[in-house]
Protein backbone atom coordinates (compact mmCIF):
# COMPACT_ATOMS: atom_id res chain seq x y z
CA UNK A 1 0.00 0.00 0.00
CA UNK A 2 2.90 2.37 0.49
CA UNK A 3 3.40 2.69 -3.28
CA UNK A 4 -0.24 3.53 -4.03
CA UNK A 5 -2.84 6.01 -2.88
CA UNK A 6 -6.51 5.49 -2.27
CA UNK A 7 -9.11 7.84 -3.72
CA UNK A 8 -12.85 7.94 -4.17
CA UNK A 9 -13.33 8.38 -7.91
CA UNK A 10 -16.48 7.89 -9.93
CA UNK A 11 -19.41 6.17 -8.27
CA UNK A 12 -19.84 6.81 -4.56
CA UNK A 13 -19.51 3.13 -3.73
CA UNK A 14 -16.34 2.48 -5.75
CA UNK A 15 -12.97 2.80 -4.08
CA UNK A 16 -10.06 2.98 -6.49
CA UNK A 17 -6.34 2.64 -5.86
CA UNK A 18 -3.82 4.60 -7.90
CA UNK A 19 -0.61 2.68 -8.51
CA UNK A 20 2.81 4.28 -8.89
CA UNK A 21 2.34 4.45 -12.65
CA UNK A 22 -0.79 6.62 -12.15
CA UNK A 23 -3.32 4.00 -13.26
CA UNK A 24 -6.50 3.48 -11.23
CA UNK A 25 -7.91 0.06 -10.40
CA UNK A 26 -10.57 -1.19 -7.98
CA UNK A 27 -9.18 -1.59 -4.47
CA UNK A 28 -8.94 -5.09 -2.99
CA UNK A 29 -10.75 -5.70 0.30
CA UNK A 30 -7.46 -6.21 2.18
CA UNK A 31 -6.18 -2.83 0.91
CA UNK A 32 -9.32 -1.09 2.12
CA UNK A 33 -9.10 -2.76 5.55
CA UNK A 34 -5.38 -2.00 5.85
CA UNK A 35 -5.95 1.67 5.10
CA UNK A 36 -8.97 1.86 7.44
CA UNK A 37 -6.94 0.29 10.27
CA UNK A 38 -4.16 2.82 9.71
CA UNK A 39 -6.62 5.74 9.79
CA UNK A 40 -8.34 4.46 12.92
CA UNK A 41 -5.03 3.75 14.63
CA UNK A 42 -4.16 7.41 14.15
CA UNK A 43 -7.45 8.39 15.79
CA UNK A 44 -6.88 5.95 18.69
CA UNK A 45 -3.20 6.57 19.39
CA UNK A 46 -1.15 7.20 22.49
CA UNK A 47 -1.85 10.66 23.85
CA UNK A 48 -5.09 11.16 21.93
CA UNK A 49 -7.96 12.46 24.07
CA UNK A 50 -10.99 10.20 24.21
CA UNK A 51 -13.39 12.88 22.99
CA UNK A 52 -15.02 10.49 20.51
CA UNK A 53 -16.41 7.16 21.74
CA UNK A 54 -17.25 6.39 18.09
CA UNK A 55 -13.54 6.39 17.17
CA UNK A 56 -12.92 3.69 19.80
CA UNK A 57 -15.94 1.70 18.62
CA UNK A 58 -14.80 1.94 14.98
CA UNK A 59 -11.29 0.82 15.90
CA UNK A 60 -12.58 -2.13 17.93
CA UNK A 61 -14.97 -3.16 15.14
CA UNK A 62 -12.00 -3.55 12.81
CA UNK A 63 -9.67 -5.16 15.33
CA UNK A 64 -12.07 -7.47 17.19
CA UNK A 65 -15.13 -7.82 14.99
CA UNK A 66 -13.43 -10.15 12.52
CA UNK A 67 -11.79 -12.53 15.01
CA UNK A 68 -12.95 -16.13 15.29
CA UNK A 69 -11.87 -16.42 18.93
CA UNK A 70 -12.63 -14.27 21.95
CA UNK A 71 -10.17 -11.66 23.16
CA UNK A 72 -10.37 -9.29 26.09
CA UNK A 73 -8.76 -5.86 25.67
CA UNK A 74 -8.26 -2.89 27.93
CA UNK A 75 -7.85 0.71 26.82
CA UNK A 76 -5.77 2.42 29.51
CA UNK A 77 -6.33 6.18 29.94
CA UNK A 78 -4.68 8.91 31.99
CA UNK A 79 -6.52 11.41 34.23
CA UNK A 80 -7.49 13.55 31.22
CA UNK A 81 -8.75 10.44 29.40
CA UNK A 82 -5.86 10.49 26.95
CA UNK A 83 -4.85 7.09 25.66
CA UNK A 84 -1.87 5.46 27.33
CA UNK A 85 -2.24 2.07 25.65
CA UNK A 86 -4.69 -0.39 24.12
CA UNK A 87 -3.68 -3.89 25.15
CA UNK A 88 -5.06 -7.32 24.38
CA UNK A 89 -4.90 -8.85 27.84
CA UNK A 90 -6.41 -12.31 27.31
CA UNK A 91 -7.20 -14.65 24.43
CA UNK A 92 -9.80 -17.41 24.59
CA UNK A 93 -11.74 -19.88 22.49
CA UNK A 94 -14.72 -19.40 20.18
CA UNK A 95 -17.10 -18.98 23.12
CA UNK A 96 -15.18 -17.76 26.18
CA UNK A 97 -12.11 -16.06 27.58
CA UNK A 98 -10.69 -16.33 31.07
CA UNK A 99 -10.07 -12.88 32.52
CA UNK A 100 -7.98 -12.39 35.64
CA UNK A 101 -8.79 -9.14 37.49
CA UNK A 102 -5.41 -9.25 39.25
CA UNK A 103 -3.61 -8.99 35.90
CA UNK A 104 -5.79 -6.09 34.77
CA UNK A 105 -5.07 -4.23 38.03
CA UNK A 106 -1.33 -4.94 37.72
CA UNK A 107 -1.25 -3.60 34.16
CA UNK A 108 -3.28 -0.50 35.09
CA UNK A 109 -0.79 0.27 37.85
CA UNK A 110 2.23 -0.43 35.64
CA UNK A 111 1.09 2.11 33.01
CA UNK A 112 -0.18 4.55 35.67
CA UNK A 113 -3.75 4.52 34.32
CA UNK A 114 -6.47 6.64 35.94
CA UNK A 115 -9.30 5.09 33.93
CA UNK A 116 -9.98 2.16 31.61
CA UNK A 117 -12.37 1.09 28.91
CA UNK A 118 -12.87 -2.68 28.78
CA UNK A 119 -13.66 -4.47 25.53
CA UNK A 120 -14.14 -7.99 24.26
CA UNK A 121 -15.67 -9.68 21.26
CA UNK A 122 -18.37 -12.28 20.73
CA UNK A 123 -17.44 -14.39 17.69
CA UNK A 124 -20.94 -15.91 17.85
CA UNK A 125 -22.28 -12.69 16.32
CA UNK A 126 -24.54 -11.78 19.25
CA UNK A 127 -23.68 -8.38 20.69
CA UNK A 128 -25.84 -8.94 23.77
CA UNK A 129 -23.79 -9.05 26.99
CA UNK A 130 -24.11 -12.24 28.99
CA UNK A 131 -24.67 -12.40 32.75
CA UNK A 132 -21.02 -13.46 33.01
CA UNK A 133 -20.01 -10.28 31.11
CA UNK A 134 -22.01 -8.14 33.54
CA UNK A 135 -20.54 -9.94 36.57
CA UNK A 136 -17.00 -9.58 35.20
CA UNK A 137 -17.55 -5.85 34.64
CA UNK A 138 -18.64 -5.36 38.24
CA UNK A 139 -15.75 -7.49 39.52
CA UNK A 140 -13.21 -5.46 37.52
CA UNK A 141 -14.88 -2.19 38.52
CA UNK A 142 -14.59 -3.14 42.20
CA UNK A 143 -11.00 -4.37 41.91
CA UNK A 144 -9.84 -1.31 39.97
CA UNK A 145 -11.65 1.08 42.32
CA UNK A 146 -9.40 -0.17 45.14
CA UNK A 147 -6.46 1.44 43.32
CA UNK A 148 -8.38 4.54 42.15
CA UNK A 149 -8.83 3.46 38.53
CA UNK A 150 -12.26 4.18 37.06
CA UNK A 151 -14.03 1.86 34.61
CA UNK A 152 -15.65 4.17 32.05
CA UNK A 153 -17.23 1.55 29.81
CA UNK A 154 -17.21 -2.07 28.70
CA UNK A 155 -17.76 -2.64 24.99
CA UNK A 156 -18.87 -5.91 23.43
CA UNK A 157 -18.06 -6.26 19.74
CA UNK A 158 -19.83 -8.72 17.45
CA UNK A 159 -18.99 -8.19 13.80
CA UNK A 160 -19.97 -4.61 12.96
CA UNK A 161 -22.15 -4.20 16.07
CA UNK A 162 -20.91 -2.76 19.36
CA UNK A 163 -22.78 -2.76 22.68
CA UNK A 164 -21.79 -0.16 25.30
CA UNK A 165 -22.41 -1.05 28.93
CA UNK A 166 -22.27 2.67 29.81
CA UNK A 167 -25.01 3.48 27.28
CA UNK A 168 -27.16 0.75 28.85
CA UNK A 169 -26.49 1.94 32.40
CA UNK A 170 -24.57 -1.23 33.31
CA UNK A 171 -21.33 0.47 34.44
Amino acid sequence: MSTSSISFVGAADTLLVRDVDGQYRPAHADEVLCHARRLLANRVRRGATMSSPEAVKDHLRLELGVLEHEVFCVLFLDAQHRIIALKQMFRGTVSQTSVYPREVVKEALSVNAAAVILAHNHPSGSVEPSRADEFLTQTLKTALALVDVRVLDHLVVAGADVCSFAERGLV
